[in-house]
């Protein structure tokens, strides 16, 4: 498969973050609720999609959500308690990296919880986000796709690189060996919880860079937005600065400029 070429990346990432910030205003503006939950296997993009999002919005509106291990406290907790406190509030975003779906997922396949615990969260997950949406959350499901061949790609490249050898968790590694158990978990998640209420969207992710970009288009045509028209920005002048005495620079402490090129001729 012949992946999408960089320069093309680059020309359409650039349109659609100017077609995001919109988007981010149109929901600040209205008061929009919404809630985009991230989910797939383990290396299939979803953080890099969710970080090229992100980056050209305000860190006010558009927030990441990505739950560690869930406290001694929160295990005793109703299940989707921990969660809800993350949800949107009027004019705000939130980009689940993994979501309430760790149940139907991770914690099914290693066994982190019961068989009756997961079939309750499958039985359940429906009605709660089906209450969710009646209380005026937007609420999008993505699902990262990604090839055998080519998860294995990335974590060779993980284990290779040592600036993305965090990535490379004990239970990336455990995902390898349980390529079929994380297959039916996600079949009978799928099953129980793609409707045509809260349905998912699956994001063919084999090559990064396409799968950003049609992440992000679909993003944008799920909100009907306009653009919002703010009024015309003046520069006010700056205050004269008298009866200022500015303290000698000397006093002040710099960090090392180690890129000085002074007196290297270029």
């Amino acid at each position: 498969m012949k992946k999408l070429g960089k320069k093309i990346y680059e020309q359409e990432i650039k349109s659609l973050r100017i077609e995001l910030v919109k988007l981010q205003e149109f929901i600040r503006t209205e008061g929009l609720k919404v809630a985009v939950l991230f989910e797939g296997r383990d290396a299939a993009g979803k953080g890099g999609a969710i970080k090229r999002i992100a980056e050209p919005l305000n860190p006010r509106v558009c927030r990441i959500v990505a739950l560690g291990t869930p406290t001694e406290r929160e295990k005793t907790q109703w299940y989707f308690q921990r969660y809800t406190a993350h949800l949107p509030a009027a004019g705000e975003i939130i980009l689940f990296d993994r979501s309430w779906y760790n149940r139907a997922g991770v914690e099914k396949v290693m066994g982190f919880c019961t068989h009756a615990e997961h079939q309750q969260f499958l039985e359940s997950c429906p009605i709660f986000e089906q209450m969710l949406i009646r209380s005026g959350i937007i609420l999008i499901k993505y699902w990262f796709s990604v090839s055998d061949d080519e998860q294995e790609r990335r974590f060779q490249d993980r284990i290779n690189d040592p600036t993305k050898a965090w990535k490379l968790s004990p239970m990336d590694l455990e995902s390898r060996s349980r390529w079929i158990e994380y297959s039916k978990a996600k079949d009978e998640m799928f099953y129980y919880t793609d409707n045509d209420e809260s349905p998912w969207k699956v994001v063919p992710a084999d090559d990064k860079r396409k799968a950003r970009l049609n992440c992000m288009r679909d993003l944008l045509s799920r909100i009907p937005y306009k653009s919002i028209v703010h009024k015309t920005v003046e520069l006010p002048e700056r205050q004269n600065d008298i009866n200022y005495f500015r303290p000698p620079v000397e006093k002040q402490s710099f960090v090392t400029d180690y890129y000085n090129l002074e007196g290297t001729g270029e």
